[in-house]
């Protein structure tokens, strides 16, 4: 028989057992399951959060795969959310996990509450209606967006997203790695702040590879 004591053993010894347990009572959203929602899925089911949702329409397409991490070529045309939410369960018997196949505007008329909402979305109409919903709600969120060879993310907890100008504008192309990359940073901050560990709130962290192929960081403080 498994016990949470066996299957997360490291992190109880990074944190005890308290701390662990605590996890259990927290619940998070991640808005897509993409490149970015497969990676934090990936590294956040296993944590020992007690639910984590999934929120996308979209299905697997062949071009989605490279980056993609929680799809293989047999998950073609399959719904993400769906995919996604298998995978963490396959993963970790103790998690409770939905997969809700529809777009972010609906999935707010559910009126589900959590802890936490993760942003793994692709466009800026999206982002701007998860910065007013859960400013409506009180809610923290963690934005993420990836392009080529450079990321960012940030904590938004009383800064608003809406200093971002709104535009229809595409990534002009994605590396695998920085997608993972990036949804680390954005699982490391939501797993701090779940565990009632520090995070450092409102600041905008941005890392790229310079000409010389060197990894820049560098962070903004957010407008509140």
């Amino acid at each position: 028989m498994i016990t949470t004591t066996d299957y997360f053993n490291r992190q109880i010894q990074l944190w005890g057992e308290e701390v662990q347990t605590s996890l259990e009572d927290k619940k998070i959203a991640i808005i897509g399951s993409g490149g970015l929602g497969c990676s934090l899925a990936m590294a956040l089911g296993t944590s020992g959060i007690g639910q984590i949702d999934i929120v996308d329409f979209d299905k697997v397409g062949l071009h989605n795969i490279h980056r993609q991490i929680a799809f293989t070529l047999n998950d073609e045309n399959r719904l993400k959310a769906e995919v996604v939410a298998e995978l963490i369960k396959s993963k970790n018997p103790f998690i409770i996990t939905n997969s809700y196949i529809m777009d972010f505007k609906s999935f707010t008329k559910l009126e589900n509450r959590y802890d936490l909402i993760l942003d793994a979305t692709d466009n800026l109409h999206t982002r701007y209606e998860i910065n007013n919903y859960t400013r409506e709600k009180k809610i923290p969120w963690i934005y993420a967006s990836v392009e080529e060879f450079n990321g960012q993310v940030c904590f938004f907890d009383k800064a608003s997203f809406g200093v971002f100008n709104l535009s229809d504008h595409k990534p002009g192309g994605i590396t695998a790695p920085i997608v993972m990359h990036i949804a680390s940073l954005q699982a490391n901050l939501a797993l701090r702040y779940l565990a009632g560990l520090s995070v450092m709130k409102d600041k905008l962290y941005y890392l790229y590879f310079n000409s010389d192929g060197e990894l820049i960081t560098k962070k903004f403080n957010m407008p509140k």
